[in-house]
């Protein structure tokens, strides 16, 4: 199959702190360590599938700072075709602000900044290199009539769609999103989108079969430490976690999604694909950063050795 993905959607710049505590209002605390990388829903999910083995083009766009320079060449260290990010000349670039407490739970703040500018005439200037994908990925880090216009895209074009609707906003049209070939939520995003609670496992499977009933093909929502669950119209398979101890949860998800693209694009198994995102995500928890913890093929395999074995 067809290894090309296109990612349209965010950067970012990390600002992460570890942290003991959240403070209290008007208080100030000293943390102890402080990391800055390269971030974003669509970097991350970028480049996880670039180190996938994926052969991806990223749709973005950045600010007109210090920082635009450095996403851009991030990108290519990751061997991502940069051709379609592009400057803006009027904006800053995405910021988030990332706290990061002692269990590996995050906070986070984000400024969209350039990313808020993503246009869909952005993604008509791309227009020939999607049409040769395998498979275009977006979150919701971009302007949602820009999202709108690629899932269209997509499906005039015959290229498959796979949303992660993150950050989650009610202000999503469902009836427009259910027509992806994927739809990728964590637990938390599915029950703001749905209205319904996803405590417990019963929960999440009512709340995603309430997306099935409205057309969609694939819902696949990811749980943390209880795993992930794929669903469809006729079928139902939930995947084991991983068992690590969790250092820095930051891009977990957006590791599964890059990671389980890279894998379903090379033979259109979601199941396999399923277990070898997790495995990825897992990894990368054991690890600070977000892009920063993401590891190679050589280090996932041997991890899956590792885990075979015990």
């Amino acid at each position: 199959m067809c290894m090309k993905l296109a990612v349209i959607g965010s950067n970012m710049v990390d600002l992460c702190a570890y942290i003991h505590r959240m403070p209290a209002p008007g208080e100030t605390l000293e943390v102890p360590d402080f990391t800055i990388g390269c971030g974003g829903k669509g970097a991350n999910q970028a480049v996880a599938a670039a180190l996938c083995g994926a052969e991806v083009t990223m749709v973005s766009k950045v600010g007109n700072d210090l920082f635009a320079d450095n996403t851009i060449e991030n990108f290519k260290k990751f061997g991502i075709d940069t051709r379609y990010v592009t400057k803006a000349s009027d904006a800053s670039s995405g910021i988030a602000s990332i706290f990061v407490d002692e269990s590996g739970q995050n906070r986070i703040l984000i400024v969209k900044g350039a990313n808020d500018l993503l246009a869909p005439a952005d993604i008509d200037a791309a227009a020939t290199d999607l049409k040769a994908c395998a498979m275009i990925i977006l979150q919701l880090e971009a302007p949602l009539a820009t999202v709108y216009h690629a899932i269209d895209f997509g499906r005039k074009h015959g290229v498959p769609v796979l949303l992660n609707p993150a950050p989650a906003t009610k202000a999503l049209d469902i009836a427009k999103v259910c027509v992806c070939d994927f739809f990728v939520p964590n637990e938390t995003e599915l029950s703001i989108l749905t209205g319904l609670p996803t405590e417990t496992m019963a929960d999440v499977e009512e709340a995603a079969k309430s997306l099935l009933v409205r057309g969609l093909k694939n819902i696949i929502v990811t749980l943390g430490g209880r795993g992930a669950l794929w669903m469809t119209q006729t079928e139902k398979q939930y995947v084991v976690p991983c068992r690590v101890t969790a250092v820095d949860t930051t891009g977990a998800g957006d590791a599964f999604i890059g990671c389980f693209a890279s894998e379903y694009a090379k033979g259109g198994d979601v199941l396999a694909a399923m277990k070898k995102a997790s495995a990825f995500a897992a990894l990368s928890v054991t690890r600070k950063g977000t892009q920063l913890s993401y590891p190679t093929q050589e280090e996932l395999a041997i991890f899956l050795q590792k885990k075979a074995a015990e």
